[in-house]
Parts: C-alpha cells; structure tokens; sequence
C-alpha cells in the first residue's frame, strides 16, 4: 500500500512497484488517477492496481482505508508512508496554533494513524517493510517559512528510528527516504519558484535537480527482500547537499 500514491513521488513510486510485480493499494486524497493509464506506463493489468480515496488526517478514514487495501491485497507486506506536504510558509512570529495543528495533522498523524491501522497485517506477514518519506528539510531545517513543516519531518525521522526498534522482533522493517530538491512534483511546482530553484541547484554537487524516478528506485530498493537487513535506517536523496 502507498499513501499519496497517484502524483509526484508517489505515483513514480506506484509505477515501480507495479513494474517490479507488486498488488499495489493506492491511496489518494483529492488526485484520482485513470487505472487504465497507470497500468499501460507500468505495463501491467489493471487489476493489479486498487484505488482508494481517504482523509489520512482522520483516524476513522485512516483506518478504512487501511482495511480496503488488506482485503484487496489479501494482507500486508509492504507500506509506503507517502502522504505529507508543506502547507503554505510561516516564520515563527505568524505561526498560528491552527496552521501548527494542521502541518502536524498531515505530516505525522496521518503516518501514524495509517501505520497503527496496518499493524496487525503487517505483523501477520511476518516479514514486512515500511518506508517513510521525510525530506532534506528534516535534516537541515529547510528554507524561510518553512519551520512547522521541517520540523514535522523531523520527527518523521525519529519516528523510523523509534519504530524500527519497536518493531524489529515482529519481522517488520522501517526506513526513511529524505529527498532533496526533486522537481517535476506538485510540492516544489507549488512552493518553490524557478528562481529558488536555480540558486539551490548551484549548490548541488551533482548538478542537476532530482527526479521523482530518483526516489522512486530507492523507495522500491527500501520494499523489497535487497534490502533485507536494513532497517531504522535514512537514505538521502539530494545529489550530495548533505549526507549522515
């Protein structure tokens, strides 16, 4: 199962799991996507795929969700916690408890209602693997404005690591991928401009943006039985900006 599984990221990463032989549930929020369509660029049936819309925010629909994709898949081995995104820019003086609560609501609670709900499939796979998606800004604190989102995917770090250990005896897996600048993405379409864009690439030292496909590959790597004895761990996926 994948969250926000249907643009950018993630619907990249839909593609690769389908192409690599997965069942895959695709979560969506508000950007359905035509099967069909998804199914040629991934050359699979159709039938491989599953859509499922939800509110992650809410518990309850969390929940649900949850539940149409195990009695799609037939149970649980691998979930991609993609859901998440900066909500708009605040500097600390116009922080406002509202605009706190919801970056809090998207960015973790969502990751964390969706991860209790699949637990019990997760743990009956008796091997599994859950990979988050946190981000460069979790690392280094992000640009202006953006001190609610950075430190939401801070905490989507300490998370992994928090997890991992707790769940490592159930045979379950937990990692974090933390992407750099990776246009060709709703997020840096929205709230990053060219220009931005172009000075933060000067300071790449591989020279290029990033791709979803770039995050997508270790994503899938992060899934499957490769990665076999990884876990609690972060890839960062920013061309060498920074790295642990």
């Amino acid at each position: 199962m994948i969250t926000a599984g249907t643009q950018g990221i993630g619907r990249q990463t839909t593609v690769r799991l389908l192409e690599a032989g997965c069942r895959v549930a695709v979560h969506y929020f508000s950007t359905e996507v035509d099967v069909e369509v998804l199914a040629a660029e991934a050359g699979v049936d159709s039938r491989q795929i599953h859509l499922i819309q939800g509110d992650l925010r809410d518990a309850e629909q969390a929940g649900a969700v949850v539940e149409s994709a195990v009695a799609f898949l037939g149970g649980m081995d691998v979930l991609i916690n993609n859901a998440g995104s900066l909500i708009g820019r605040r500097r600390l003086e116009g922080l406002e408890e509202s605009f706190w609560r919801d970056s809090v609501d998207l960015n973790v609670s969502s990751v964390l209602w969706v991860t209790q709900a699949a637990l019990p499939a997760l743990k009956a796979a008796g091997s599994a693997s859950v990979v988050n998606l946190a981000s460069l800004a979790g690392r280094k604190g992000g640009h202006g404005g953006s001190l609610a989102y950075s430190t939401m995917k801070g905490a989507i770090l300490t998370w992994t690591r928090a997890l991992a250990n707790e769940l490592g005896p159930d045979g379950i897996r937990v990692n974090a991928v933390a992407p750099g600048l990776i246009l060709g993405t709703s997020f840096h379409s929205t709230h990053t401009t060219k220009e931005s864009a172009d000075e933060t690439i000067k300071g790449i030292p591989l020279g290029r943006a990033g791709a979803p496909d770039d995050v997508a590959r270790v994503v899938t790597f992060l899934a499957s039985e490769h990665s076999g004895f990884v876990t609690g761990a972060t890839i960062d996926i920013n061309g060498g900006v920074y790295g642990c």
